[in-house]
């Protein structure tokens, strides 16, 4: 019987085959982009839908609005006229057709096309938004950085404090001590109002008006008005950019102390930098990241107190309009206001995912 003797493996076989990797798996941008683009339809579809089917639940919006001003007659009239006596699907996709279109119905009880409300006063909210947005930063960013500085010592539980006051105080009760404050026992800030008489009066004369009054302040090349519309916008946005900076604060001071904590961290203490140091330039940006993701959720936050803060400041953006129209049963302008509300924080949202994915690419797979 013959013995088989068996060579040495070849290099072949010894070394696995390497498998390639699928060409679409993986997160590139461009595909994440378009994946989240795409979703924006959907969103808005179910929103605007929600929205639809609500308002609908109460009646048709012309008895809402005029029920008792008109006959019997006359209402079913009107009724007729506007198509709501025909059934609540055909309604629907009528009404869904023309949202798409940019058309959002007549106000009932101004005559006004809704679109134009909406680009009237859209302005002064997006305004409003913009200020809250830059109180929450200035104070929620470094005041986090510095809780985490002084983890577990007396600043760092006086600071978590105050974030939970900041986003468990009514944005109305702050508003209210604010203008307590400020404005009648100091008497420094305006009461309310976007502008003084005389300055919005300026304003108007500028052939191309924007609506937002800061920039409208600088067309007119008078910085006093400039400084006006400044000094009446501190108040409100202190009302609402607290809320927010609440959140920012106990969020960075989370993520920085878990960027503390990590190995480079670890290694540059080991070799002498300072505890500030490593705050300041090794831990301060990566805690940014979750910052940015959960903006688009804050924008929310911001558009919803921002009712309250322009009824109380009585800056007359959509909150405050949106609070006269619910004031007059005029469902049809409602109905349009919270659909172009949902609609800002769809695309807000859109857009911070991008931003997120941008800097941070792990956000992609």
């Amino acid at each position: 019987m013959t013995a088989t003797v068996t060579g040495p493996a070849s290099p072949a076989a010894a070394t696995p085959t390497p498998t390639k990797r699928s060409r679409g798996s993986g997160g590139g941008l461009g595909r994440y982009i378009a994946i989240r683009a795409v979703l924006i339809i959907p969103t808005i579809f179910i929103l605007v839908t929600v929205v639809f089917f609500i308002m609908r639940a109460t009646g048709d919006p012309i008895t809402a609005a005029l029920g008792g001003k008109l006959t019997p007659t006359q209402l079913a009239a009107r009724i007729h006229q506007a198509g709501y006596d025909r059934p609540l699907i055909i309604q629907y996709f009528e009404y869904i057709g023309h949202v798409f279109t940019g058309n959002f119905g007549t106000t009932l009880s101004d005559n006004q096309p809704v679109i134009h409300v909406l680009l009237t006063y859209g302005a002064a909210t997006l305004e409003l938004a913009f200020y809250a947005l830059i109180v929450a930063f200035i104070v929620g960013i470094p005041l986090g950085m510095v809780a985490a500085y002084y983890r577990d010592k007396g600043r760092d539980a006086s600071l978590r404090i105050f974030a939970i006051l900041c986003y468990a105080t009514p944005v109305f009760f702050a508003g209210l001590m604010l203008k307590l404050i400020f404005s009648i026992w100091l008497n420094w800030l305006p009461v309310a109002g976007r502008a003084s008489t005389s300055s919005e009066l300026e304003m108007q004369t500028l052939p191309n008006k924007t609506g937002i009054y800061l920039i409208d302040s600088f067309l007119t090349g008078d910085p006093s008005v400039t400084g006006d519309v400044l000094l009446h916008a501190i108040l409100p946005a202190i009302t609402l950019g607290l809320l927010t900076a609440g959140v920012f604060l106990r969020l960075v001071r989370t993520n920085v102390i878990g960027t503390l904590s990590t190995d480079y961290v670890d290694s540059a203490r080991s070799r002498g930098v300072s505890e500030y140091r490593l705050v300041r330039r090794h831990a301060y940006k990566p805690a940014l990241i979750p910052i940015i993701t959960v903006i688009g959720l804050q924008i929310a936050i911001l558009l919803s107190g921002a009712v309250l803060t322009e009824t109380t400041f009585e800056w007359k953006g959509l909150g405050f309009q949106l609070v006269q129209y619910l004031q007059s049963r005029d469902y049809v302008a409602v109905q349009g206001m919270v659909a172009l509300l949902a609609v800002i924080v769809a695309l807000t949202n859109f857009i911070v995912d991008v931003i997120a994915a941008i800097i941070d690419p792990r956000v992609r797979y």
